[in-house]
């Protein structure tokens, strides 16, 4: 048993990994289907796939073809309809609410496109918070480093009102980074951000993979980060239709541009 409460994953059960290549996210024959009226809408069907540890992953889609419900999945937010979810050897398909609060503590971390920011906690303390649920020590330190990366060093005492929404997104990202959790699931994080300051934040979510071990997976519509990605998952109508580098070959942050 885990500290975070989970059962790792029965011998023989749907979903099983080899132990020697077992992925941090493991994702079998998952769907989600929602009930509209008399119909029932199917977000996501029949996904597999893994990705490892430091591994840096776009997810590309049109609106409506499942990736945020995917990032909403893996991050259990929600639970699947059908298949299983393993995260880091823990089956999370049928997981408890008080395991699920203690696996979003210490397993995942989330960069939502609506920042989500305490409105009365300085920028500062909406990072400490994020480091502190997640167990890290020197809680103060890690903040403000935290901030000092993604370049609001100097705005660490101001309150969310008083920051742009490019530097609220900013925030909302050293929160996540922060935590040290071993996967980093973003919701287009770059969508607030002038090119310049974009290119930074995908540095540092990149560098996360290298230096942390974390699993990186990047939700966007910008087809141009995706040349930067180990892999890239395309999504369409809630089904997986490819998997792998990007076309091309994978770039250099510094050669992108849009």
């Amino acid at each position: 048993m885990s500290d975070t409460g989970l059962d790792a994953q029965p011998a023989g059960a749907a979903g099983e990994i080899d132990d020697h290549v077992t992925p941090l996210v493991h994702l079998h024959g998952v769907s989600r289907r929602f009930r509209v009226g008399d119909n029932v809408v199917g977000a996501l069907e029949d996904v597999t796939l893994n990705v490892g540890r430091g591994e840096f992953v776009v997810v590309l889609g049109p609106s409506g073809s499942g990736k945020t419900t995917m990032l909403n999945l893996i991050g259990a937010l929600d639970q699947p309809t059908d298949g299983h979810i393993v995260i880091d050897g823990r089956d999370i398909t049928r997981a408890s609410r008080k395991e699920l609060f203690a696996f979003r503590r210490h397993e995942v971390s989330f960069i939502f496109q609506t920042f989500n920011l305490f409105p009365e906690l300085s920028a500062l303390e909406n990072v400490q918070f994020g480091a502190d649920v997640a167990g890290r020590e020197d809680v103060g330190d890690v903040a403000r480093a935290t901030l000092e990366r993604v370049g609001l060093g100097e705005r660490i005492a101001h309150f969310p009102h008083e920051l742009s929404g490019g530097e609220q997104q900013r925030v909302a990202i050293a929160r996540a980074l922060a935590t040290g959790n071993p996967v980093l699931l973003a919701d287009e994080p770059t969508g607030e951000l002038d090119f310049e300051t974009g290119v930074q934040i995908l540095q540092l979510l990149h560098d996360q993979t290298h230096e942390q071990g974390t699993a990186v997976l990047v939700v966007t519509h910008n087809r141009e980060i995706a040349r930067v990605a180990d892999r890239v998952i395309e999504l369409s109508s809630g089904r997986v239709v490819s998997d792998g580098p990007p076309r091309g070959g994978q770039a250099d942050i510094a050669d992108l541009h849009w």
